[in-house]
């Protein structure tokens, strides 16, 4: 029987479609619906096929692996075509699902600054957003973000995008990225209960946490809608800005601490231990970051963020995930957002510069929130376009 990737291409063929026939701006103007499985035009898109808790909060995928590409030659409705069937590969081999395969091409600032279009996205390049690291301020021409619960899938597909194998989960691999991308970096890493204590031993980590603050960060009041955070109007409508920023969090320091010292840091210093146990979909404050500065000398790192909201709803919605990429333990910070204000808004409100003056003993990191046990080693700036402008958004029409 024939394959389903060769069935595409025969309808492609069939329907007379190309490059030079695109009418619809997506570079190679191979319909949406030509795909075997139903996948949605926001790349990001993926809360309505997630697990959930028992309280009803979204359970993100378990493995992650982050590509950090750089272009191999410049921008042409050939090389366009060449992505957009590789992309197509990996959604014929897998469903839109979480045992199946997510994931995303987005596009650095500078591939825009070089094909001067940076100023027609809602993303500028990096910048410094603290006193106290030394942030790596990177530029990248693309990402390309792949999740699954199955972990065998991101090295599989991994290869399969850049030529080391020539099927994919029983699908043969006829496209690949490997002319037009290099690979520059990679990131990799695990979300979810009983994953950090398999890859770290450190006294106070339990065995079923779902992250190494041994906190769960999920709940779907503390995240921002699919709809929040796409891009309204403009040529990327329906696409979204993504931060990228690579987090040391240092373990041994932060499990020194009793969990009701651990608790006051993460959460806000009037939480106790059975008002974490009691939390279902959100994490609910009363904005008295400025009352527990002067009361208690302390803030948490919640009760700051949870600052930055409109309507009542967060800004970004995250998909970080933990780390042990080089030997250290971390996090890959991942967000979505309409636009990368959202998230300089939220890192500043992160920071607490704005506490000092409330307390003596607050400072750019003591008994502020968690900022005493990480740092911040990278940032960088991206679009995600949606998926009929996944290539070569902007150059390509």
């Amino acid at each position: 029987m024939p394959s389903r990737r060769s069935m595409l291409g025969r309808l492609a063929v069939a329907a007379g479609i190309g490059v030079a026939g695109c009418t619809t701006g997506a570079p190679p103007g191979l319909p949406l619906d030509a795909n075997p499985h139903s996948v949605p035009s926001r790349q990001f898109a993926q809360n309505d096929r997630l697990r959930r808790d028992a309280d009803g909060n979204e359970l993100q995928a378990r493995h992650r692996r982050i590509l950090l590409l750089d272009l191999k030659r410049d921008p042409s409705g050939e090389a366009a075509e060449t992505v957009e069937r590789a992309l197509r590969s990996l959604e014929a081999a897998y469903d839109w699902a979480p045992d199946g395969l997510f994931h995303a091409l987005a596009w650095g600032s500078k591939y825009f600054d070089d094909n001067d279009a940076l100023g027609r996205v809602p993303i500028e390049h990096p910048e410094v957003l603290t006193r106290t690291d030394d942030e790596d301020l990177q530029r990248f021409d693309a990402m390309l973000v792949l999740e699954s619960d199955v972990e065998s899938h991101l090295p599989a597909a991994e290869s399969a995008l850049f030529g080391s194998r020539d099927d994919l989960n029983g699908e043969p691999v006829e496209h690949t990225l490997e002319g037009v991308f290099r690979r520059r970096d990679r990131r990799t890493g695990f979300l979810g209960e009983g994953l950090p204590a398999e890859h770290v031993d450190v006294e106070g980590l339990e065995a079923d946490a779902p992250m190494f603050s041994g906190f769960f960060s999920g709940r779907e009041g503390s995240q921002a809608s699919e709809d929040r955070v796409a891009i309204e109007d403009g040529p990327l409508a329906g696409g979204t800005t993504a931060h990228l920023s690579h987090i040391t969090f240092d373990l041994p320091n932060w499990f020194s601490f009793d969990e009701e010292s651990r608790i006051g840091k993460m959460f806000s210093p009037d939480f106790t231990g059975e008002d974490v146990a009691d939390l279902g979909t959100d994490v609910p404050f009363a904005d008295a970051v400025r009352e527990h500065a002067r009361d208690h000398g302390s803030v948490g790192h919640h009760e700051k963020v949870a600052r930055v909201r409109r309507d009542g709803e967060p800004l970004m919605l995250r998909r970080d995930f933990n780390t042990v990429d080089h030997g250290r333990t971390g996090v890959h910070f991942l967000s979505y957002q309409r636009k990368l204000a959202h998230f300089r808004r939220t890192r500043k409100s992160m920071n607490g510069w704005y506490l000092r003056d409330d307390h003596p003993d607050i400072t750019d990191r003591e008994n502020n929130g968690i900022l005493n046990f990480i740092s911040t080693q990278s940032r960088a700036n991206f679009v995600v376009p949606p998926r009929e402008k996944r290539a070569f958004p902007l150059t390509i029409t």
